[in-house]
């Protein structure tokens, strides 16, 4: 059977697909673009295998999905709730034709809303930080954490990525400091690949009143474990339920997005500190994850272990987090994981244990 991958031609992640797709034997993958997507293509027929990526870094169809008239300047951030209504429109065209899809339309859509996916992480029981209700600007927020006794707080575009808007957010007696990837100016806001630091409290207000009408999710600020002189998290990749691919992310500051200057850690040290029981812990918290978006192929979970080592918990979990270049499990990179899930029958069986609707298995030749 061929595969069908929702993408944008040209880019990396359809490339690295398509590269392991070829790898196992089976018939180059057929690329529906974003953009005719969103410009009414018919979508997949019934009997296709699909895979939807990131609709990201292509600037005209940023304009599609927020139904501009016009491209955003790069890095502008803007329109972050319209851009999701978009995305969640396409989805349901990709859908529509009866295809089956290893990234079902209705996860996405949890997965790209912190807000929902948090309420579905916590209601599974899955360790979450602690969120705040909803804000509708900076004075809702500085009484929300004085009600809740929260000094510090992590701030959210409810539909960002990539950190893109976050603002790390301490609140002490004599002042007010925030670290987040935002450069302010004047007319606009600007995802940054410089973390900067705001000491201005009126300024802080203003950004955070800016982002709050694309909405905002507020969790508490856990402190997280470290190794030397960084804090450091994972980013676990869970393949058909079984966590795969990992990735340790060490930072001096609290964004350890590796796009940022931040560095790759030691895995092995890493295991070492968190104990043989408490790794062990962490990636059935992962299964458990994977287990509640049973129509996804793969989820990409951000996970960090607490200060002592003795607990962790779920900071985020990304529908398009399996770009992770150079990594590799059982001598396969995250793509050819995927495939290999397929072609395995492993994706089928995981989904049927699941009492999730299984996909088509895909089978090579001689298999």
């Amino acid at each position: 059977m061929r595969l069908t991958v929702v993408g944008n031609p040209g880019n990396r992640r359809v490339g690295m697909f398509t590269r392991a797709v070829l790898a196992a034997g089976l018939p180059r993958p057929e690329v529906l673009p974003w953009a005719d997507v969103l410009a009414g293509a018919a979508p997949p027929p019934a009997g296709a295998l699909v895979r939807v990526d990131s609709p990201g870094e292509d600037p005209q169809v940023d304009r599609m999905l927020r139904r501009a008239a016009t491209t955003a300047r790069h890095g502008e951030l803007v329109g972050l709730a319209a851009a999701y209504a978009g995305l969640v429109d396409g989805l349901a065209r990709v859908g529509a034709g009866g295809a089956d899809l290893l990234n079902r339309p209705e996860d996405i859509a949890v997965l790209c809303d912190k807000r929902r996916c948090h309420a579905v992480l916590s209601a599974a029981g899955v360790p979450v930080p602690a969120a705040l209700p909803p804000v509708g600007g900076y004075a809702q927020l500085r009484t929300a954490m004085a009600a809740a006794g929260w000094a510090r707080v992590f701030v959210k575009p409810a539909h960002g990525s990539s950190a893109a808007g976050v603002m790390a957010l301490a609140v002490g007696p004599r002042r007010v400091q925030a670290v987040t990837t935002v450069e302010h100016t004047p007319e606009a806001l600007f995802n940054s690949l410089r973390v900067r630091r705001y000491t201005d409290e009126p300024e802080i207000a203003a950004i955070v009143d800016r982002l709050a009408p694309d909405g905002l999710h507020v969790e508490r600020w856990l402190p997280k474990a470290g190794l030397g002189d960084r804090v450091v998290d994972v980013r676990v990749l869970v393949v058909a339920g079984r966590p795969t691919h990992a990735v340790v992310r060490a930072a001096d500051g609290p964004l350890t997005n590796l796009h940022l200057g931040n560095a790759r850690g030691d895995l092995a040290e890493l295991r070492a500190a968190a104990g043989t029981e408490g790794w062990s812990a962490a990636m059935e918290t992962c299964e458990r994850v994977a287990a509640c978006f049973p129509g996804s192929l793969h989820v990409g979970i951000d996970l960090m272990f607490l200060a002592g080592w003795r607990r962790h918990a779920v900071a985020e979990v990304n529908a398009f987090g399996d770009l992770l270049p150079g990594v590799l499990a059982d001598g396969r990179d995250s793509y050819a994981e995927q495939v290999h899930a397929l072609t395995s029958g492993r994706w089928r069986r995981w989904r049927a244990a699941l009492g999730a609707e299984p996909a088509r298995e895909v089978v090579t030749c001689g298999a």
